[in-house]
């Protein structure tokens, strides 16, 4: 449902410096707007598939669209619509499937969301910084207080810790660098295609599938190593339109949030479990004061009551781990 942002992204991937040998667009629109911008502009080796309402979703999309790859293709990557690539980007991917043999997946860097400096080392960080292999941005307001509150986590971005509540790969700087890490962004995520001889993304994420890409990443890691290249990127937009309601994310955030927790530590500790509860209900009463200091008051407000929601049906009502 956003032909314009597709348009967009499309016209990044002509200019590429390696262009792919297969471009598939699995198109969930309920209306022809998308069909209809891709009769209008045509763009080489494009292959259009507009599923029916059983295969509608992201994660049935993405197991729908591994089943039309190619049989010659050797690396499959994923991109969410409303981002832009460098034209370096898949260069950059294919040179660390190269680099590094033994990797089942390797991810881009979105690179337009946070405001990094170059310091050094060694250097000492404030509590209100964030600071990664001699870079260091402003620490968003949550990471401060929970820093205060000795619930900051204890591992490197893109890992999950065994509370949860870890830093993303969002919390890696833009070094040019590549890392290895456990979790890998699906709509800047690429694997190797052998990968799906034995995983598909999960269908316990339907919809919207939020943490459908930590899920699948963090299964992934078990058996192989994952790696985000810093110099393929690109830059994400946003796009609002397809995304559901506040309530509704709210609620995805608790009960997909602890889905993929457990998927990764079935068995924690009483006391990450009691963190994990501690940081959750931090984060869902931090949404409520955004009710009172944000601009979209009722967003703030309807995302606070899905994340209680959420949180209170998991103790009644866990989601079953597969």
């Amino acid at each position: 449902m956003r032909p314009k942002p597709l348009l967009d992204l499309l016209a990044s991937v002509r200019l590429q410096t390696v262009y792919p040998t297969e471009i598939l667009i699995v198109d969930g629109s309920t209306n022809m707007e998308t069909q209809n911008m891709l009769l209008e502009n045509t763009f080489s080796n494009l292959k259009y598939f507009l599923v029916s309402e059983s295969d509608r979703g992201l994660t049935k999309q993405r197991n729908f669209g591994i089943k039309q790859v190619g049989a010659s293709i050797e690396i499959v990557c994923f991109l969410d619509d409303d981002t832009i690539l460098e034209s370096n980007y898949f260069e950059e991917i294919i040179k660390t499937y190269t680099l590094f043999p033994q990797a089942l997946g390797v991810g881009g860097y979105i690179s337009n969301e946070d405001e990094w400096v170059f310091v050094g080392s060694p250097y000492q960080p404030s509590h209100k910084d964030y600071y990664y292999d001699g870079w260091k941005k402003h620490d968003g307001a949550r990471f401060v207080l929970r820093k205060r509150l000795g619930l900051d986590t204890n591992t490197k971005p893109g890992f999950l810790p065994d509370f949860s509540h870890g830093r993303s790969i969002g919390f890696l700087p833009p070094s040019d660098k590549i890392y290895e890490v456990e979790q890998l962004m699906g709509g800047v995520s690429s694997f190797r295609k052998e990968v799906f001889q034995s995983f598909q993304f999960s269908t316990y994420f339907e919809g919207y599938g939020l943490y459908e890409d930590a899920d699948f990443t963090l299964r992934l890691s078990k058996v192989g190593k994952l790696f985000v290249n810093t110099a393929a990127k690109l830059a994400h937009y946003h796009d609002s339109s397809g995304r559901p309601n506040q309530y509704r994310y709210g609620k995805m955030v608790v009960r997909n949030g602890w889905y993929v927790w457990r998927i990764k530590h079935r068995y924690p500790s009483f006391k990450a479990q009691m963190k994990w509860h501690s940081i959750t209900l931090l984060l869902t009463f931090i949404r409520l004061t955004n009710t009172f200091t944000s601009t979209k008051k009722q967003d703030s407000f309807f995302e606070f009551l899905g994340r209680m929601v959420g949180w209170f049906s998991l103790l009644l009502n866990k989601p079953k781990l597969s």
